[in-house]
């Protein structure tokens, strides 16, 4: 296995989770973004609950259309948040045609307790094949609605907003009646370069409150912030007429109080839509679970996110913040049926 000063230079795909390893490019990254030292800190992933319960059963990642979308993905040296991220449904959403390509790189300049992308400095890296790459296969999967995503880019000047706005705009160039929706980083709060991203063409701005404001550290990266982030989302909607989005992981050990003042927070900032899904560790070095919320409260939930006038709050077990994203405005819960998951089982 060849060696970079005693670091493994190898496809992640080999490595151990927590492992730090050399990519393709030369900068240093940590496997599923959290080293295994990690798991030792007290509180952060010792404890809480651990046996899932029969309501968050998965489809398989396998079958033609999955196999489709991995091909493509491959082919145009795409990266995406289902395979960075360890998403659930990876196996619904390929096998549908579906998938929420993730920009700039695999590698994350934050490091989030709860997120399973790689981390490290990727010191400028950008492909600058990569906007006209995604707007081809958008092209080719015959996409009318496709999500974007990225790692936080926190070496770049700009945080890659000029990159973001460039796919947005390749994309919409090749494919002008394809809606598409951006899930951003924060970009620390500069709204300058917010602007970029919301000037490109887009249809839907995203950008993820994750957790309520007592949680929100150790939770997300010292970096990243509750006010920052509905500052952003506040902005958005002043800036141009577009919808606005987050997402809050449950299971944390959130309350209910705290639930419904970060969804109060979020009207007050005229945010249009939200999502709520369990948080799911994705490797014993993240944060623990605290609780499995189950199906019957994520409705309960759903109906104070409405009744405070969100357009659609998106509210199931296994609900991520892309997850039939072009389903959100149907108003129907994305086609969810929280009642008929199972309660009781192995």
């Amino acid at each position: 296995m060849p060696e970079f000063k005693g670091i493994p230079i190898v496809p992640t795909r080999e490595l151990r989770s927590g492992e730090k390893y050399v990519t393709p490019q030369g900068f240093t990254a940590v496997r599923d973004g959290i080293k295994r030292a990690a798991a030792d800190t007290p509180g952060q992933a010792a404890g809480g609950a651990t046996r899932k319960p029969p309501w968050l059963r998965a489809r398989l990642a396998s079958g033609a259309g999955f196999e489709s979308v991995q091909k493509n993905v491959r082919e145009h040296r795409l990266s995406t948040v289902c395979e960075e991220a360890k998403c659930p449904n990876i196996g619904e959403c390929w096998n549908a045609g579906t998938a929420t390509i993730m920009l700039m790189g695999a590698v994350c300049t934050r490091t989030c307790r709860f997120c399973a992308v790689d981390t490290g400095n990727p010191r400028g890296w950008l492909d600058p094949d990569e906007p006209e790459n995604v707007a081809r296969s958008v092209e080719l999967m015959g996409l009318k609605y496709v999500v974007l995503t990225s790692v936080n880019r926190d070496d770049l000047a700009d945080g890659g907003a000029a990159h973001y706005a460039a796919a947005v705009r390749a994309i919409k160039k090749r494919n002008p009646h394809t809606a598409v929706e951006a899930l951003t980083p924060d970009f620390q709060g500069d709204m300058v370069d917010v602007h970029t991203v919301l000037d490109s063409g887009l249809d839907v701005f995203a950008q993820n409150v994750e957790t309520v404001r007592r949680l929100t550290h150790p939770v997300r990266d010292p970096r990243a912030g509750y006010d920052q982030t509905i500052e952003v989302l506040r902005g958005a909607k002043t800036h141009a007429r577009v919808l606005t989005k987050t997402s809050l992981m449950l299971g944390l050990g959130e309350t209910d109080a705290e639930i419904r003042e970060t969804m109060q927070d979020l009207a007050d900032a005229r945010v249009d839509l939200l999502t709520l899904g369990q948080y799911l560790r994705p490797t014993p070095n993240h944060l623990a679970v605290q609780r499995f919320v189950a199906p019957q409260e994520f409705d309960r939930y759903r109906d104070w996110a409405l009744q405070l006038g969100f357009l659609e709050c998106v509210s199931g077990p296994l609900v991520r913040s892309s997850y039939r994203a072009e389903q959100a405005l149907a108003r129907n819960n994305a086609g969810l049926d929280n009642g008929k998951l199972p309660r009781t089982g192995s």
